[in-house]
């Protein structure tokens, strides 16, 4: 299976949302870095607390923000709603190469959304300190991509390597 196909793949943001949602999400991108933005990103995530574009908005503002705590509670979330479309065992730990296949043709794009997903949250969790889990998690993606479509293995082998560096710095 080839992760990075795209053809006939629905993506997160083909998801149909309401009006009032769509408005939200673009006056806070109009607004970026006003006050207001925050409180307008989490009324769309009131109003539609599992649309994957809010999330994915949600996320980006946390994150850009340099509100990594935040923007991993986001993530969490994310994945949550993710996999459930999914079908997928309420925790990543659970999931197992043979989940993919059925993913898969359930929408290649969304399990592609959902293991970038998986990075993100791992990646963050290297940033806070938290190495354990940020391993675990780059590790169940690299263990998901094996061919490293998705650049987890990548990640992780340039964390390691800066972690050798500094201990014999």
């Amino acid at each position: 299976m080839d992760l990075m196909d795209f053809d006939q793949a629905t993506l997160y943001f083909d998801d149909p949302i309401s009006p009032e949602v769509e408005r939200l999400i673009a006056q806070a991108g109009a607004g970026y870095g006003s006050d207001e933005t925050e409180n307008l990103l989490l009324r769309a995530y009131f109003l539609a607390p599992t649309q994957l574009v809010v999330l994915v908005a949600l996320y980006r503002y946390y994150f850009y923000q340099h509100r990594l705590d935040d923007a991993l509670i986001v993530a969490d979330r994310t994945l949550e709603a993710a996999g459930a479309r999914l079908s997928f065992p309420q925790a990543w730990q659970q999931l197992h190469p043979q989940h993919l296949g059925y993913a898969a043709m359930r929408s290649i794009g969304l399990l592609r959304f959902y293991l970038m997903v998986l990075k993100a949250a791992g990646y963050i969790n290297l940033r806070l300190g938290r190495t354990a889990q940020g391993e675990a998690m780059l590790k169940k993606l690299i263990e998901m991509d094996s061919h490293d479509r998705l650049g987890g293995k990548s990640l992780l082998d340039v964390y390691q390597n800066a972690l050798l560096d500094e201990a014999a710095a």
